[in-house]
């Protein structure tokens, strides 16, 4: 009987789990690979949807073109999971593991911020970025704020690229000196572990003059009036409001009791939860890198190479180090990157490369490459 590896999600973490797995077991791995979308988004294309770059359909890689030896993917959604026995319960029925790894990364909840839904918007969807795409052309002057609302969020780079790439688009509209644009963040530099790659998005907003309002969140949105109320307590007045919303471990986690303080705790090393046989990758984890689609990566292949040792006998493998090259868009035809490692040294680092058109080649050389390795050559070509 073949052993079972039920593999909870498939963004960037599950669909490279399955893909290790399925190159070194094929069809002598029973692999289930569940998920409720139908479709994979890189994060990095909501912002190209937003400002019209791409149109959401050219955003989404169906999950119907992913076919590997050994892998059933199953379009459906997960109601309970238990994980003292490994057992999940679907809407396309129950599921006992052998292992099980949860990647279910993180859900966005909007209605947390009192105003949002009804006086702002939100960029984190390809929902929330599609409707924006509409928005944006009726800005013509006034105040935009970038806000972040809670101190967990995927992709820390991304209000600032937001704000970066909203200065492009007004600029070639004429509007921008009929508007402001401010960036409120929780962290006193725009990308903590690399003070260098902070300095380049702060003189990138100060030539451009983009407002950095550091250390602090924004609470609500006072819809009647228009301002945007800051933890510390001050005010901002608003026209168009960006939002990154609160983030959430999802209810089906926290139902099942991985969840402490959030979010799934895990042997930093092996990505291992307290239940034997269950582990967890990516943004549900409270591993200590930043929730990006890069880390989720490098997690899920830790896992599949202790899965490998563990089904064919051999050594452990190194652990997880968390390590992670992101891409930041700063405009101008331009990206930079910044190679964070979170876990080897005593603290984070960055290093940084600088904006180039050259980076801006390699950022879709990240992309294609990831495209077909998870579902063949010819999901490649679409992005």
């Amino acid at each position: 009987m073949h052993t079972r590896v039920v593999v909870l999600g498939a963004g960037f973490g599950g669909l490279e789990l399955t893909t290790i797995l399925s190159d070194a077991f094929g069809d002598a791995l029973d692999l289930v690979l569940i998920d409720k979308g139908d479709a994979f988004v890189f994060g990095f294309s909501k912002l190209d949807v937003m400002f019209g770059r791409i149109t959401p359909a050219e955003a989404r890689h169906p999950y119907r073109d992913l076919v590997k030896p050994g892998v059933r993917l199953l379009q459906s959604t997960v109601r309970s999971i238990d994980p003292a026995s490994r057992r999940v319960e679907t809407d396309a029925g129950t599921f006992d593991a052998d292992i099980l790894v949860v990647a279910l990364g993180a859900d966005m909840d909007p209605a947390a911020t009192p105003g949002l839904v009804e006086g702002g918007h939100e960029f984190y969807s390809v929902a929330g970025a599609e409707a924006l795409r509409d928005v944006l052309p009726r800005f013509e002057r006034g105040a935009a704020i970038v806000g972040v609302t809670s101190k967990t969020f995927k992709c820390p780079p991304a209000p600032s690229e937001t704000a970066l790439l909203l200065h492009d688009y007004l600029t070639a509209r004429g509007r921008r000196q009929a508007t402001d644009i401010s960036v409120v963040m929780p962290f006193g530099i725009p990308i903590p572990p690399s003070p260098e790659t902070s300095s380049a998005i702060l003189a990138a907003f100060a030539e451009r003059g983009i407002r950095y309002v550091k250390d602090t969140l924004v609470r609500s949105l006072d819809t009647a009036r228009k301002v945007a109320v800051l933890s510390d307590g001050r005010e901002m007045p608003y026209e168009l409001f960006l939002g990154v919303p609160v983030h959430r471990v999802p209810a089906v986690i926290e139902a099942s009791g991985l969840a402490v303080d959030g979010w799934i705790p895990v042997n930093k090393k092996t990505l291992e939860t307290r239940f034997p046989g269950v582990y967890a990758v990516g943004d549900v984890t409270s591993v200590g890198t930043a929730k990006a689609g890069v880390f989720s990566e490098g997690a899920a292949r830790v896992v599949a190479a202790g899965l490998i040792a563990q089904l064919r006998g051999g050594p452990p493998p190194e652990p997880y180090a968390g390590r992670g090259s992101c891409y930041v868009e700063f405009g101008h035809h331009q990206v930079g990157r910044v190679d964070v490692d979170f876990l080897s040294g005593p603290k984070p680092t960055g290093i940084f490369e600088a904006p180039s058109e050259a980076l801006v080649a390699e950022k879709a050389l990240f992309g294609a490459s990831r495209l077909q390795r998870w579902f063949g050559p010819h999901a490649a070509r679409q992005l």
